[in-house]
């Protein structure tokens, strides 16, 4: 896919992989039903924050933006982003405005709070009803199938940063 149709037809979103001190990743459980999306039996519904970068807005402000919104969490710190965009399409039946999917950027932080100050009602437009410390390798695992291949790519990336964590605690 070339530069110039991921710019023209690719929503522009930013991802949040929030490390704890033990190197797990926050793993949010999305509000609605999802099992249509791909087989049955799993219901797809766990994944990483995630959402839209407003027009002219910085990457990691968006970042933090959205992990407060949708998580309530304000004590974390940026670790690295992404340096390319990472795109999935949409599938036919879930189609958002104009686009044809969506381009991410990522960004993996270190959650500095508590877990008790995690609240999923932090935003009126509630994103997640429930939340866990998982591993990263099996987030792809959890989330719909169309965003599989990014969520493999980021775990790839993150791997070595995860593993410098828990060298590190």
């Amino acid at each position: 896919m070339d530069y110039e149709t991921l710019l023209k037809h690719y929503r522009p979103n930013v991802g949040v992989a929030l490390f704890n001190r033990k190197g797990q990743v926050w793993l949010g459980q999305r509000v609605g039903n999802f099992n249509t999306l791909g087989e049955p039996g799993n219901d797809y519904r766990w994944q990483m924050p995630q959402g839209g970068v407003d027009n002219g807005e910085d990457i990691a402000v968006a970042a933090f933006r959205e992990l407060k919104e949708e998580t309530g969490i304000s004590r974390a710190r940026l670790l690295t982003i992404t340096p390319g965009w990472l795109a999935y399409d949409f599938p036919r039946e879930y189609k958002k405005k104009k686009w044809k999917g969506q381009r991410q950027k990522w960004a993996a932080m270190l959650f500095e709070g508590k877990d008790s100050e995690i609240n999923l009602q932090a935003d009126e437009h509630q994103e997640f009803d429930d939340w866990r410390w998982g591993e990263l390798e099996e987030a792809p695992s959890l989330i719909v199938p169309f965003k599989k291949s990014v969520y493999k790519e980021l775990m790839s990336a993150f791997i070595p940063l995860r593993d410098y964590l828990r060298a590190k605690k």
